[in-house]
């Protein structure tokens, strides 16, 4: 098999289009960062921008394909997940690693030409998203710690930017940590069964599917929130509120759809909603802040 073929079998395991759900965030932390900094060159933003986008498919890229390796004795054993790459013998293990590895070197390059900070705290993020993988062997919370790794996206962004870290980019990490969870504790009502059977630890698995989509609405409320208080902080107006009813009115829907005896619609409510609410709110607040509220 050609490295191509290779490779390209690798971007479709780790699913790199799904980064869409993380990069808006990134790009929404370092417009509101831009928007407090003095004028500098074009150049210099789509270096920056450059450096952010690059850094962020490095790290999501190694934590996606470390989670495939550590999960490759459990995803064969899952009748839902047992085609995947590495379980169906399309990947050998090693060349999954020195893909890890790549990454996670693409990684801290980036986070080395953005700025001192960025790289001093870049082992945290990339040991917060490769940790992730184990974190469910033993503890419920892991949806919650999945969303930390998301969150970091619009933190580590703003502090690219500025080199320091205030209130708005931690109000927005924590509306972003709580979407993330929610939807998450969704997603895993799919493996109740398996998760039961084989030890692992999920909200579902640990509530039930019923109590788990009352827990996912919760959390989600709590999003919506935190997103509010975000928007007030932030400094916003209009068209940034407009995209704070617009995520509302697309988590009602994702909950609307998706029934304790009935998920069916469950990858509808995963996929297409989530990655709607990632770039609505980027486009209509980063819109906000450097056009319309500046």
């Amino acid at each position: 098999m050609s490295l191509v073929h290779r490779l390209t079998i690798t971007l479709e395991m780790i699913k790199i289009e799904h980064t869409l759900f993380a990069l808006p965030f990134a790009f929404l932390g370092a417009a509101l960062a831009a928007r407090e900094m003095p004028a500098q060159s074009v150049g210099f933003w789509i270096g920056k921008l450059i450096w952010i986008t690059l850094a962020m498919v490095g790290a999501r890229s190694a934590a996606m394909a470390f989670n495939r390796l550590a999960d490759r004795d459990v995803d064969a054993a899952n009748p839902r997940t047992a085609r995947r790459a590495i379980p169906a013998g399309l990947l050998d293990v090693r060349f999954v690693r020195v893909f890890v590895i790549a990454s996670a070197m693409l990684f801290l390059l980036a986070a080395y030409q953005l700025n001192s900070l960025t790289l001093i705290l870049s082992p945290v993020a990339l040991g917060s998203v490769l940790a992730y993988s184990y974190f469910k062997r033993f503890s419920s919370l892991s949806h919650l710690f999945l969303g930390w790794c998301l969150a970091i996206a619009p933190s580590g962004a703003w502090i690219a930017i500025q080199g320091k870290l205030t209130i708005v980019p931690v109000l927005l990490s924590a509306a972003v940590m709580l979407w993330t969870a929610g939807f998450d504790v969704l997603y895993a009502c799919q493996d109740y069964e398996f998760d039961r059977q084989s030890g692992l630890h999920s909200i579902p698995q640990r509530f039930g599917i019923n109590r788990a989509l009352w827990i996912a609405r919760a959390i989600h409320l709590l999003m919506f929130l935190t997103l509010i208080l975000f928007f007030y902080k932030a400094n916003l107006g209009w068209l940034g509120f407009a995209g704070v009813l617009a995520t509302g009115a697309l988590l009602l829907y994702q909950h609307s759809i998706v029934k304790a005896n009935d998920l069916s619609r469950l990858n509808a409510a995963f996929f297409t909603t989530n990655a709607f609410v990632s770039v609505i709110l980027f486009f209509t607040m980063a819109t906000d802040a450097l056009l319309l509220h500046r």
